[in-house]
């Protein structure tokens, strides 16, 4: 199962690790910290040093209940970090995180690689299209309402099933539009409690059934923290405990804060299946 990102085609029937680099100040995990443009490429150095095969960038946090952006300000915080890492560090593969198609389609021509959109298309109906047109990889997330009101949405007749009918339904109206790469994300901690993040989990190898390439965030999550009783800052330990089972039930990508322990658990569970 392979992916074409910029004309070189990546291969995700083993495993890749795509690191998280949060552009927000109010992100629940690591808002903030990257000050300036030193550090920035500091930590996109790193993750590329420990195996990184992408690097999505986000500039509108999407934790519940988190603050609106404008686009205007989403795109003050993304171009310039999009073209400070390509100029640095050219032959990165970088994902942009954004529901919003006109800061996909910008990123992209500033040298972005691949779209990682929370909503699917829902939140914005010209996405689907401006994939289409721009030609590349498409990660859909399964998500209901906003970030500011999708815990008000966890009703579900029969959650894998529902999701499953979710990304049939998304599928089928990018492949009518020629989207060829797609991606699918279960959305782990978007629209769904504690309890149907674990059923989620527990069920996570049906969506092998899609024929689509699996990615899986749960990187200090709260449904890590919260059942661990302790923060984010210490869910490392959880973050690879539950990464290790989605590798296990089909994930093809990782997406994290950690990219070297994530690099080490890919590499373990790839001896195992020897």
């Amino acid at each position: 199962m392979t992916i074409n990102c910029k004309g070189t085609l990546i291969d995700v029937s083993s495993p890749k690790v795509m690191g998280i680099l949060n552009m927000t100040p109010d992100s629940f995990y690591d808002g903030g910290i990257h000050k300036n443009e030193a550090a920035i490429l500091k930590h996109v150095e790193l993750m590329l040093n420990q195996g990184a095969t992408f690097i999505d960038i986000g500039a509108y946090s999407s934790k519940p209940n988190a603050d609106f952006v404008t686009e205007d300000i989403e795109l003050q915080r993304i171009l310039p970090i999009v073209e400070i890492v390509i100029k640095n560090f050219p032959n990165t593969f970088l994902s942009i995180d954004t529901f919003r198609s006109n800061v996909a389609k910008l990123c992209i021509e500033t040298g972005a690689a691949l779209v990682n959109d929370i909503s699917a298309g829902h939140l914005d109906k010209n996405m689907l299209p401006t994939i289409a047109s721009l030609r590349v990889p498409y990660i859909m997330m399964h998500m209901k309402g906003t970030p500011q009101t999708m815990q008000q949405h966890t009703h579900y007749e029969n959650l894998t099933k529902d999701i499953l009918f979710y990304f049939s339904e998304r599928i089928n109206a990018a492949k009518a539009l020629g989207i060829i790469d797609v991606i699918v994300d279960p959305g782990f901690g978007f629209a769904k409690t504690l309890e149907q993040n674990y059923q989620l989990l527990n069920q996570l190898e049906l969506f092998k059934m899609i024929e689509k390439p699996i990615l899986v965030g749960v990187s200090r999550k709260s449904m890590i923290y919260k059942t661990l009783k302790n923060t984010a800052n210490e869910a490392l330990n959880g973050t690879t405990v539950l990464n290790t089972i989605v590798l296990q039930k089909g994930a093809s990508i990782l997406r994290v804060h950690d990219v070297k322990e994530a690099m080490e658990t890919v590499k373990l569970i790839e001896s195992l299946n020897c």
